[in-house]
């Protein structure tokens, strides 16, 4: 795991933030819980818990809380969903969210809640397991099948979506993750999930061009040594969407 004093002090700021509020916990799920956390690249992936309810100061709480730590190089990586300890239940509950430096409201997936209770990192109060309902294997496996089958998919026929690195990394690493969670029950890594690409079939310029840029310093994509960046980029999007399509039909035929 790639953590320096820069992500130590974001957590640092965010937790003196948080005080106004009394949080009842704060946990990190995601990569930085995991153990697969790469500064600058991962999302810095956090919980709330809120002993009360969350009303309109509450709100301008949280907002103002963010705006204080915009000049933080990291922040754009930081997420945080706010929960209390009455709305913990229901993974379709949405939630106050502030990720892609702004406030709206989504859901604390199954796979979040697993996470948080496998190897959710604390970083004050109590515990996942004190105030998180468990998930059930079945609860984590439906979500899965239903994520493949109803959101990725359908963007794999969005052909704009797979000239952006982020589609390409996401769309590849989680359908390795589902396959293993749906195969035993297990939740793995981003790295674990690239080690595991090849033997599923996919192609290995593509694995090759993923882990490049997530886990050796910057440069330029090999690929680039012999092709113009915009051929490759297409090439990409070609080869992930004609792979993921069928690669996803397969698994939900699978497990449905």
């Amino acid at each position: 795991m790639t953590r320096s004093d820069a992500t130590d002090r974001l957590l640092d700021r965010f937790r003196t933030e948080l005080r106004e509020l009394a949080p009842a916990a704060v946990w990190a799920h995601g990569s930085l819980g995991g153990g697969d956390y790469r500064e600058g690249i991962s999302d810095l992936d956090l919980i709330v818990v809120l002993d009360g309810p969350i009303t309109a100061r509450t709100l301008w709480k949280v907002a103002r809380l963010h705006a204080r730590l915009r000049a933080d190089p990291l922040v754009a990586k930081l997420h945080s969903s706010y929960l209390t300890r009455d709305t913990v239940d229901g993974a379709e509950r949405p939630h106050l969210t502030w990720a892609h430096q702004q406030l709206f409201k989504r859901t604390v997936t199954p796979v979040t809640r697993r996470e948080l209770h496998t190897f959710g990192l604390v970083l004050e109060g109590e515990p996942p397991g004190r105030l998180l309902p468990p998930v059930t294997d079945d609860e984590l496996a439906e979500f899965v099948v239903r994520d493949q089958r109803d959101f990725w998919r359908r963007q794999v026929d969005r052909a704009d979506n797979w000239t952006q690195d982020v589609w390409v990394d996401l769309g590849l690493v989680t359908y390795a993750r589902a396959t293993a969670t749906l195969k035993d029950g297990r939740l793995i890594t981003k790295r674990e999930a690239l080690d595991l690409l090849p033997g599923l079939g996919a192609p290995a310029e593509l694995v090759a061009d993923v882990r490049r840029r997530r886990y050796e310093e910057p440069r330029a994509s090999a690929q680039e040594w012999t092709a113009p960046v915009q051929e490759w980029t297409a090439r990409r999007a070609e080869l992930t969407r004609g792979y993921l399509g069928p690669a996803i039909d397969r698994l939900v035929a699978a497990y449905e």
